[in-house]
């Protein structure tokens, strides 16, 4: 009888000892996000920023070995001098092959809260981020390659050890991490966050054009009538997170959002991008037809094009236009320049690492 309980007992031990031990759960650095006057942001609860994981996608947005030929990196066509977008209308892949779309700035990407790329097929950033590894016009690669190749650089085996607790690198752990990179980029030191805070001050022609931007327009007292740009461009971070057909076109060249909705009333709809760092950003628009901000002010004040989808606060404005004159014009961009943030393109947190 004893042994029979020593054999019992010696069974219950060894298959004990035997189970797969739990996985230990790991405790990076929390990071510290500065954000001055926005918004409390709100972080993935799945994902939350830390020291480790933000380095890994900073290595990562700039590791040309994401691409297919190992020359092209997230950081080729979103470049922090132009607040992390590109300047050429369609960005060039590995392959010598034009996008479809001009880059999107990746920036305050925390207070985008309604999908990714600009018809908003994507739903999380992690998603978005390694979509362009495998676009055949941009970096053209595998994620399997993509893993394979980090995993033979000790660098990386040991970075994603201190981010994610293991040295197992996979799409998803990149996604994680190109996320954590890219919501650490925020955008909050322009001269109008200095205004508000009370340490700057705006020359006279900045006051009119701040005034102009978020007076409603109204037809009917055009002496006061304002240019109403806070409407679809509202909030701190200058965006209404909605998807919008601001009449590009009266026949559409690009159906936006309608391909992913199917809905008519999204048909040549667009996302309705930040206005920080607008000044660095050229060109504008989906497709980057305008070269220039006074551009993209005429369209507004008299180069709209009518059409079934066209939102509903610029078609209002079409019988006279938004009635702005030389000095207005003039007063609105200087106004968007001090949307402008000097310190988020010479912060070198947010540059190469390498």
């Amino acid at each position: 009888m004893l042994n029979r309980v020593f054999l019992l007992t010696f069974s219950i031990v060894l298959a004990v000892g035997c189970a797969k031990a739990p996985e230990p759960i790991w405790d990076a650095t929390p990071y510290t996000l500065a954000f001055g006057g926005l918004p409390e942001p709100e972080l993935p609860a799945d994902n939350p920023l830390t020291e480790q994981g933000v380095k890994l996608g900073r290595m990562l947005f700039y590791e040309t070995r994401l691409s297919g030929d190992n020359s092209m990196a997230c950081a080729s066509c979103h470049k922090q001098e132009n607040a992390f977008t590109d300047t050429s209308r369609f960005s060039v892949g590995i392959d010598g092959l034009e996008g479809h779309r001009q880059a999107m700035s990746a920036v305050n990407m925390l207070w985008n809260t309604n999908g990714y790329f600009w018809d908003g097929r994507v739903q999380k950033l992690r998603d978005q981020s390694i979509m362009p590894i495998q676009d055949p016009l941009e970096m053209n690669e595998t994620m399997e390659n993509v893993v394979e190749k980090l995993e033979q650089d000790t660098l990386y085996t040991h970075q994603f050890f201190r981010a994610f607790g293991s040295e197992n690198i996979s799409s998803y752990r990149i996604g994680l991490a190109l996320e954590q990179f890219m919501n650490s980029i925020v955008s909050y030191r322009s001269k109008y966050d200095l205004y508000l805070e009370g340490t700057a001050t705006f020359t006279e022609e900045e006051e009119l054009g701040m005034d102009l931007f978020f007076n409603e327009y109204n037809p009917f007292f055009p002496e006061t009538s304002g240019a109403d740009c806070g409407h679809c461009h509202g909030g701190k971070n200058f965006s209404s997170q909605e998807y919008m057909n601001n009449g590009l076109d009266s026949i559409y060249n690009d159906d936006g959002r309608y391909e992913v909705t199917g809905l008519e009333s999204d048909r040549g709809a667009m996302k309705v991008t930040t206005l920080r760092n607008i000044e660095l950003t050229p060109p504008y628009m989906h497709d980057g037809r305008f070269k220039t901000l006074e551009e993209v002010i005429d369209h507004y004040n008299e180069g709209l094009h009518n059409n079934a989808s066209l939102n509903p606060a610029l078609a209002m404005t079409m019988g006279t236009g938004l009635m702005l004159t030389d000095t207005d014009k003039s007063a609105l961009l200087a106004f968007l320049k001090t949307l402008t943030d000097t310190s988020l393109i010479q912060d070198s947190h947010y540059a190469s690492p390498f």
